[in-house]
């Protein structure tokens, strides 16, 4: 990842649903890292720290909301953004998100251009 380009890390037990994150975040510039669960994404951080994460909350395993919680509990990943992306949109869900530690909530089906968006202003 020798680009230049920042990275996003994505994290979805969906496998069309990171492609079409991967197609959206490389169009808009960015360099991508998938993940198929939140310990796939926790092994990931240790070898490469992206600029920003993309997490889906429900998934086999470790929810969205756990990994989170473990990557603010580290001190090397503490301050990289998460963006919670999910066809959740319950205020209760939300608040348990931003008190986990998520920096911005997104819903799926999600525009491509606004996703982008999201993620320039999280990696600025």
């Amino acid at each position: 990842m020798a680009s230049g380009r920042k990275v996003i890390l994505t994290v979805d037990d969906s496998s069309v649903m990171r492609d079409m994150l991967k197609v959206a975040l490389t169009d808009g510039g960015f360099d991508v890292v998938q993940a198929e669960n939140g310990a796939r994404a926790l092994e990931l951080l240790g070898e490469v720290t992206p600029d920003a994460i993309v997490t889906d909350i429900n998934m086999p395993g470790m929810s969205g909301y756990e990994l989170i919680a473990a990557v603010r509990a580290v001190p090397a990943t503490r301050a990289i953004p998460v963006i919670v992306l999910t066809t959740e949109f319950a205020l209760e869900k939300k608040t348990r998100a931003r008190d986990a530690g998520a920096s911005g909530w997104l819903l799926k089906p999600f525009n491509p251009e606004k996703l982008v968006d999201a993620m320039r202003r999280a990696t600025a």
